[in-house]
């Protein structure tokens, strides 16, 4: 559209300004009498034709010649010329015309800003697949309980059918809940990598937009592409954020919320068992959502995503410490023990604090000062 816009304004100023010119000298070259001069001719029948413009009449007198004269914009004109036989066109100035081409163009530049804006909105490419994810659950730190879970869902996705005979379906949703980094998304990553699927995320801000019915538009989008690219996992984060409890105060929010709600739940409803489409959704607040989502028959299973505990935090300081020194006083029990109540994302980023702090001290390894230091730093 930019690339449009970018050739067709300059050629509309130069084709307004061509008008404008063209006409000007035109009419320039041409001699001006007084308007009585003019009235005498016609009513001498020397008059064989004229031209009405917006302010100014062109005609040909009895030698042939074409002469102007002022417009008296009188309504009885026309008529006056057209009873004493003169041929009369009426047409429209430069002005005016240079003034229709720029309406003309307002209008263009403006409906096309308004479409281009709401394809963006609703564009076939709002939600990107992606292939292959690139994570597995050997990158997952802890959460064996849900690991060992997930395996048999893994394998109705790639064998539908074959459960089917046995009487099994694929669960149409799962919830995970738990604190902001405890590793949902990569978890939800690592399922579709594990069974090898597409992978759809997807946030509640994806669904917001300043015009009303445009969210539940995008969760129809969202969902005919996931069945298109079946098998596919459908991770949505933040669901808290737009599968809150219904509410109908009547306001704009609220009904747009409850719009969406109601579009997710006949989505759900839609499914078929072998459709091969699973909906993974990440929340902070289960208590948040509408009870008509997360009831059994939409998502079948839920799962607590806790912080890690102590074996799940060695795994974790082993990982994140590989690239970095640390003092001798820094073992992995020790650093692990520090560590209880913090989430993946907080653990992380308290190492990478901690040996920051050391290289600004010019040490070379950091140590239990440096990650006391930094957990205090770090919310």
């Amino acid at each position: 559209m930019k690339l449009k816009l970018k050739f067709i304004i300059p050629l509309a100023i130069l084709l307004a300004g061509g008008i404008f010119f063209y006409d000007y000298y035109s009419s320039a070259k041409i001699q001006e009498v007084p308007y009585a001069d003019f009235y005498a001719q016609v009513e001498g029948g020397t008059v064989s034709s004229a031209k009405i413009a917006e302010d100014e009449i062109i005609f040909v007198d009895a030698a042939g010649q074409e002469r102007k004269t002022q417009n008296p914009d009188s309504p009885t004109l026309k008529e006056f010329l057209l009873r004493s036989g003169v041929s009369v066109k009426s047409e429209k100035s430069a002005a005016a015309l240079v003034s229709l081409a720029l309406d003309i163009l307002f209008y263009a530049i403006f409906f096309a800003v308004i479409i281009g804006v709401f394809r963006k909105f609703i564009s076939p490419n709002s939600f990107k697949v992606v292939k292959k994810t690139g994570v597995k659950f050997s990158d997952v730190v802890g959460m064996e309980d849900l690991k060992r879970d997930m395996a048999q869902v893994m394998q109705i996705m790639k064998n539908p059918e074959q459960w089917e005979k046995r009487g099994v379906r694929l669960p149409k949703g799962i919830l995970l809940e738990g604190e902001p980094g405890n590793g949902k998304t990569l978890f939800a990553k690592a399922l579709a990598g594990e069974a090898s699927v597409n992978f759809i995320p997807a946030k509640a801000t994806d669904f917001e937009s300043m015009f009303m019915a445009i969210g539940p538009l995008k969760v129809k989008l969202l969902f005919a592409k996931a069945r298109r690219r079946a098998p596919c996992i459908v991770f949505i984060d933040e669901f808290d954020g737009i599968g809150t409890r219904r509410n109908y105060s009547g306001s704009a929010i609220e009904t747009e919320n409850t719009r969406i709600v109601t579009a997710l739940l006949n989505e759900l409803d839609g499914f078929e068992p072998t459709k091969g489409v699973l909906v993974v959704a990440a929340t902070n607040s289960v208590q948040a959502l509408d009870p008509a989502l997360i009831r059994p028959g939409r998502f079948d299973a839920r799962f607590k995503v806790p912080y890690p505990d102590m074996a799940a935090r060695v795994s974790l300081v082993q990982k994140y410490t590989q690239a970095k020194k640390r003092a001798a006083s820094c073992s992995d029990q020790k650093l692990a023990g520090l560590f209880d109540g913090f989430s993946c994302a907080k653990i992380e980023s308290v190492l990478n604090k901690a040996a920051l702090l050391a290289s600004q001290a010019g040490r070379a390894e950091f140590t239990l000062e440096d990650v006391e230091a930094a957990a205090a730093r770090v919310d």
